[in-house]
């Protein structure tokens, strides 16, 4: 099944996919940058790894690149992230560029969101390119932003530029 996931990925996809299937099939040690050959890697070529058999409940920030395997509860920040077949989020996520070939139900803001291999998002993506495989499930709302991975409330401070002219004509009728 491994060799089948191999082959069947698009070219681009293809060393995610092995990749995941790699590091799902063996313990990864801290000298191995095999599997870091995914998307979510900086020139330094690490980035960290939620294994498969892990489950985590809380925040966590990573500085870096990281490859989620297994479940995380929580609000999840990195630099890169990529979200591997069989993991699951559950929480806020806040990266730079956020690859979705698992299961996320909560918010995304990220600068590049990609669904693919079969990805499913529940909940909203803030963003400023977004894009979404045949086989990938998205069930909320996407908007455009500048900065998506600001704080909330900095997104909200541009959209009550407008909402005040709003309030301030409310009262006049």
């Amino acid at each position: 099944m491994l060799n089948s996931m191999k082959s069947s990925a698009p070219e681009k996809d293809k060393n995610a996919a092995a990749n995941a299937a790699e590091t799902m099939g063996r313990t990864v040690q801290p000298h191995d940058h095999a599997w870091a050959r995914s998307e979510p890697t900086t020139k330094a070529g690490t980035a960290s790894c939620i294994g498969s058999d892990m489950s985590i409940v809380g925040k966590i920030e990573c500085n870096g690149p990281a490859q989620v395997l297994g479940r995380i509860e929580g609000e999840l920040r990195a630099s890169d992230l990529l979200i591997s077949e069989g993991a699951q989020v559950e929480g806020n996520i806040i990266a730079q560029g956020v690859t979705v070939c698992g299961r996320v139900k909560g918010t995304i803001r990220a600068v590049r969101v990609k669904l693919q291999n079969g990805g499913a998002v529940e909940g909203d993506i803030f963003h400023r390119t977004l894009s979404i495989d045949e086989n990938s499930q998205f069930e909320g709302s996407s908007r455009r932003v500048e900065n998506p991975t600001e704080p909330p409330s900095s997104i909200d401070a541009k959209g009550p530029q407008k909402s005040p002219q709003k309030k301030d004509m409310a009262p006049a009728p």
